[in-house]
């Protein structure tokens, strides 16, 4: 059970204003048209018709890789639990596919970008997987999506949330699933300035994923009419935070925008309240996972604001999931977990409805079909392979306000995928079609 703590005083008149401006958010927000097929049910029966002739898989088995980073800072949040999540998908799926077997198989990338375009080539050329998922880092995930377009391969990236990925980094072969940068920044930064965050000094993590959250979350921050006052970059998986926090205390700016994720997340906050920073300058932490607010702890996360686009307490569907993948691993799933289940079986529904494990003709199928099941409701695959679909802003609870464990956010609002992510004319994917 959650352990009681005293209960901290909140940022004065921050979350009031905060919640006040994202409520308001939510009631204009247009819902989305319900227009499109939601895709085949499970085990693809509805999509059998769709298959015209024998199936066409390479290998007589359909193959799908999870690489992601197994022993470096982001393995909690995606690891080994992607593999799971992954293994789950096909044994909802029901272990086979046209008749074909189903494998799932995973690697870490050691957070390295050649280490993961080596391993997803070696994949593709020797072990005939056919599409590739999770991909946590950025700078990997912009490698592997090359290559997957060199090999007519198919990478559905969830982990990594660089906007890169569907902007200049962009291809027919890369689906950009979860999340991503621009939609970050703009949740987060967007309502943190309203509510009187009006200046700002970023601690970024010195790689891809790191430089677009920083990026987007400032272009959010002068739109609303804030200041940028700063910034500082960090090495990834940094190890002493004290000098980049001395930099970010001396800006004297309201707000220190956390553009990192995982252990550097936690490490960074872990700094932060040891040095006393928090008492006169608010945290945004812009890609906070609640494994994160779970080694932490709500005492010292209690009333911090986050983006997300999954969370496992939102319904009994995802409750439900929860609970199964708990049983396996003893944590609850974050984003990234949810998102390596629906990316395998969303891929495994386009395959038993296509008849064909090529690439363009499941990105095509996707395209036309809007994406179903317990990660997202209607969403959307755009040209520029970006998946629009609704994200949340959360807050963390107050030790007192936890029943249960893992029971560690409000919902506050529900932001509409055409209202989280960027406009695709405003884009840079040189695969988009001109007008």
């Amino acid at each position: 059970m959650q352990r009681k703590h005293p209960q901290q005083p909140q940022q004065p008149q921050f979350a009031a204003k905060l919640l006040a401006g994202l409520v308001a958010m939510a009631l204009c927000a247009t819902a989305w048209s319900q227009v499109g097929s939601p895709g085949a049910g499970k085990g693809g029966s509805a999509g059998a018709a769709a298959t015209k002739g024998a199936p066409r898989i390479s290998g007589n088995v359909v193959k799908i890789g999870v690489l992601t980073d197994m022993s470096g800072l982001y393995a909690d949040l995606g690891g080994e639990g992607s593999v799971v999540a992954a293994k789950m998908a096909m044994e909802d799926f029901g272990g086979r596919v046209l008749g074909l077997p189903i494998e799932v198989i995973g690697a870490d990338h050691l957070n390295k970008a050649d280490v993961g375009a080596n391993k997803v080539r070696e994949w593709y050329d020797t072990q005939n997987v056919d599409m590739v998922t999770d991909a946590l880092n950025s700078a990997v995930a912009i490698a592997i999506g090359k290559v997957s377009q060199e090999k007519n391969k198919l990478a559905m990236i969830v982990g990594a949330g660089s906007s890169r990925l569907s902007n200049e980094d962009c291809n027919l072969n890369t689906i950009h699933y979860a999340y991503d940068t621009y939609a970050l920044g703009n949740i987060s930064g967007n309502a943190v300035v309203k509510a009187g965050g009006k200046s700002w000094f970023f601690l970024t993590a010195d790689y891809a994923f790191g430089h677009s959250l920083e990026s987007d979350t400032a272009g959010w921050v002068k739109k609303s009419g804030g200041e940028v006052k700063g910034a500082v970059r960090h090495p990834l998986n940094a190890s002493d935070f004290s000098s980049f926090l001395l930099q970010a205390q001396a800006s004297k700016a309201q707000v220190i925008g956390l553009a990192n994720a995982g252990g550097d997340t936690i490490n960074a906050i872990k700094a932060a309240v040891e040095f006393g920073l928090t008492k006169n300058q608010t945290l945004a932490g812009l890609l906070v996972f609640i494994t994160d607010v779970h080694s932490l702890g709500l005492q010292t996360t209690q009333g911090m604001y986050l983006a997300d686009g999954w969370y496992w307490d939102l319904n009994d569907e995802t409750r439900r999931f929860g609970k199964r993948f708990f049983e396996r691993t003893k944590k609850m799933p974050t984003m990234v977990h949810a998102g390596s289940y629906s990316s395998t079986l969303q891929y495994l529904r386009a395959v038993q409805a296509t008849g064909t494990d090529d690439a363009r003709v499941v990105v095509d199928y996707l395209r036309k079909n809007r994406m179903n099941d317990l990660f997202h409701k209607n969403a959307v695959l755009r040209e520029d392979g970006r998946v629009v679909r609704d994200m949340y802003l959360m807050q963390v609870k107050k030790p007192s306000e936890s029943k249960y464990p893992w029971d560690y956010y409000h919902v506050r609002a529900t932001v509409p995928g055409e209202q989280a992510y960027q406009p695709m004319a405003q884009g840079k994917c040189p695969a988009v079609r001109k007008s």
